[in-house]
């Protein structure tokens, strides 16, 4: 990403706290202000395009089926219907401290 010259204006005590700042800091004016312009950007910047859309079709669905009954059918449904190729099938490291201890009674 390129750089480009920028002149800004603030007042003479602001300037001073900057010199101040970068002194006890040994870091340049120019990164301070680099750091607090992309901070003030990152918790300002623009939601993420779309993504009230899809939050408000998510409201919308939950006051049509307030009790979750078609959200359980459709899963319902899914599991089902679709097969699944790995289900009953122990993946090597996938049992935790829990899991073993149980297979190991069961195995006894």
């Amino acid at each position: 990403m390129g750089r480009v010259v920028f002149t800004l204006k603030i007042e003479t005590e602001e300037r001073a706290a900057l010199e101040n700042l970068s002194s006890k800091e040994g870091r340049t004016i120019d990164q301070l202000i680099r750091e607090a312009l992309r901070s003030f950007l990152l918790r300002h910047r623009p939601s993420e395009p779309g993504l009230e859309g899809v939050v408000e079709k998510l409201r919308s669905y939950r006051e049509r089926d307030t009790e979750g009954n078609r959200a359980r059918e459709a899963f319902i449904e899914a599991e089902a219907s679709i097969p699944d190729p790995i289900q009953g099938v122990l993946t090597e490291g996938s049992l935790g401290p829990a899991q073993t201890k149980i297979r190991e009674m069961l195995d006894a």
